[in-house]
């Protein structure tokens, strides 16, 4: 019986051999040598000066800050306006919910450079919001859409939605019908039952949505960079800038390292809140 086990150990050893190796390869040793990296100054030698001028300076402090802000937000904006579409799917039937499907996830099969110069063009002041509204008269100066928070917000949110509405349909999807007829009989109205079955039971999609939104987010380059212009500044940015532009690699090492373990920590801050205690049977269920 151990011989057969130890047979079959050795086999799936065999198999995970080349994957890990990419990982290796490709993830691990690249990820040591950039904080073996941050650690050193520009003469090679260590030093913990990245570290010290990321916490001296409130530069890069505020940098910080507005890019776990804006990461908040948008993950908000995906939540009010993904849940009812979410929702909505778990009650369809299976051809509207393969149609529902296709929909939110066709933007993704084009650029996401092309989906922000879309936005360019729509949140622009001469665009096609700023356009309309001027001619009804319900404004009288073009509204700033673009090149601030509100702008990378909006082509953040665009990018990320499907990802939280995938996440908490699914949650939905397994919620057993018979709870309804349940709260129903118990007299319980729509907004009762939404609050005390609904909500509760999809926590483990809203909690698997939220933490994918907020770590792409977080990291996000593409889409700060073309809507929020130079005013807008985030981390991704910023290191992209120190690495490419200024050619200081062990600033922008450690900038990249702090932005990983920012991201980490408030990730794993939340799930920790969020599945202790009152709702603690639903994601060990």
């Amino acid at each position: 019986m151990s011989e057969g086990r130890n047979r079959s150990t050795r086999a799936a050893a065999l198999l995970l051999a080349p994957g890990m190796a990419v990982v290796l390869g490709v993830f691990l040793l690249p990820m040591l040598y950039i904080l073996i990296l941050s650690f050193q100054d520009k003469h090679e030698a260590f030093s913990l000066e990245n570290y010290l001028l990321f916490v001296q300076d409130p530069y890069y402090v505020q940098i910080l800050w507005r890019t776990i802000k804006m990461s908040l937000l948008t993950v908000l904006a995906c939540f009010l306006l993904g849940y009812p579409v979410a929702m909505f799917m778990a009650q369809t039937t299976g051809k509207m919910r393969g149609i529902i499907t296709f929909l939110i996830i066709s933007p993704h099969l084009v650029s996401v450079v092309i989906r922000n110069f879309g936005w360019v063009v729509i949140l622009g002041e001469k665009g096609w919001i700023n356009t309309t509204l001027l001619q009804l008269g319900l404004i009288q100066e073009p509204l700033k859409l673009l090149y601030n928070e509100l702008g990378v917000v909006i082509g953040l949110t665009d990018s990320f939605i499907v990802y939280m509405i995938l996440a908490i349909s699914t949650s939905l999807y397994q919620i057993d019908g018979s709870l309804y007829k349940a709260a129903s009989i118990l007299g319980a109205s729509r907004l009762r039952t939404f609050f005390t079955v609904t909500l509760p039971l999809s926590l483990p999609g809203m909690v698997a949505g939220t933490t994918l939104v907020f770590s792409l987010s977080m990291s996000a380059f593409v889409t700060p960079a073309l809507m929020g212009g130079t005013s807008v500044k985030v981390l991704p940015v910023i290191t992209y800038e120190k690495v490419m532009a200024q050619l200081n690699w062990p600033l922008g090492a450690a900038l990249a390292f702090l932005l990983l373990g920012s991201t980490i920590a408030l990730v794993t801050l939340f799930t920790r809140l969020v599945e202790t205690k009152r709702y603690k049977e639903v994601f060990s269920s």
